[in-house]
């Protein structure tokens, strides 16, 4: 049995949390949680927040919380936004601020 937890319209670029998500993937919840507080990237408190918010989803289906592992953990791009930067002799560039959508589930060690 797994317990999922999603948050959707990160303000943070996929490819930043991936780096994140790809040292907890597959480890002990617990180990999990310690390696995430003292990561110095700021996509691992929002891991951390989705990775708690999965543990508690877990409880709540009635899991056991010390054989929870991370079981699966993506994370996948969302909206983009567009926006222009003023430059030099009346010019604009395009701005691409992204967003990402962040995916975990946790599951019963087997």
């Amino acid at each position: 049995m797994e317990a999922l937890a999603k948050q959707t319209d990160i303000k943070m670029t996929a490819r930043k949390i991936r780096r994140v998500i790809n040292e907890v993937r597959g480890k002990n919840v617990q180990e999990a949680i310690r390696i995430l507080r003292f990561m110095p990237y700021a996509a691992a408190k929002v891991v951390l927040h989705n990775l708690l918010s999965a543990v508690a989803n877990a409880q709540e289906k009635g899991l056991p919380t010390e054989t929870l592992i991370v079981s699966e953990v993506f994370a996948d791009e969302s909206v983009t936004y567009k926006r222009a930067k003023p430059r030099a002799q009346g010019r604009i560039y395009r701005r691409m601020k992204r967003t990402s959508h962040l995916t975990i589930k946790v599951g019963v060690k087997k």
